[in-house]
């Protein structure tokens, strides 16, 4: 039984070290990304990935709405829609500058339930990007209810922030 044990814990412990792997990845490719749709790129093709998701989306906020505008998810989700910003989650960790972290999407009401209720969501993070004024947010999701793990928690709010430097760093060179 220590031998299945041991076994389990080394897995765990490599399946860890790869998602730190591909994370660190992702914040060396926001390091060199200078525009809007060089961060959503790279986002796109780590996140997922990183926390272990089974999709994930960009959510630009636009005047009072947020749009859907990149995805990977295992089916599809909202990419290219607009939500006014009070009706959904990536609104609501915008608004409010923090992590929504939801076990179970038919149980939080910051949940708009009719547009989660014909997809694979059932638990999600979302993260707005942009420390003091969020200008996007990332989500993650996925298709068994249950609580994110504060590595995945972690590991998305570590993506963000990198974004958001990286969406900072291109405002500044648009200026010199």
């Amino acid at each position: 039984m220590d031998r299945k044990l041991a076994s389990e814990r080394d897995s765990e412990q490599k399946a860890l070290a790869a998602r730190w792997s591909i994370a660190a990845e992702a914040i060396e490719a926001l390091a060199g990304a200078r525009s809007l749709e060089a961060v959503v790129s790279v986002l796109r093709a780590f996140a997922r990935r990183a926390v272990g998701a089974d999709g994930i989306a960009i959510v630009l906020r636009e005047e009072d709405h947020c749009h859907y505008i990149a995805e990977d998810a295992m089916e599809p989700l909202w990419s290219g829609q607009r939500f006014p910003i009070a009706s959904c989650v990536s609104g609501w960790a915008m608004e409010h500058r923090e992590t929504a972290v939801i076990a179970d999407i038919f149980d939080d009401p910051r949940v708009p339930v009719h547009a989660y209720r014909d997809t694979f969501v059932r638990s999600m993070l979302m993260v707005p990007i942009g420390r003091t004024e969020p200008i996007a947010a990332v989500g993650a999701y996925w298709s068994e209810a249950g609580q994110p793990t504060d590595r995945e928690i972690g590991l998305l709010e570590a993506l963000a922030r990198a974004a958001s430097l990286a969406l900072d760093n291109e405002r500044l060179s648009r200026r010199a």
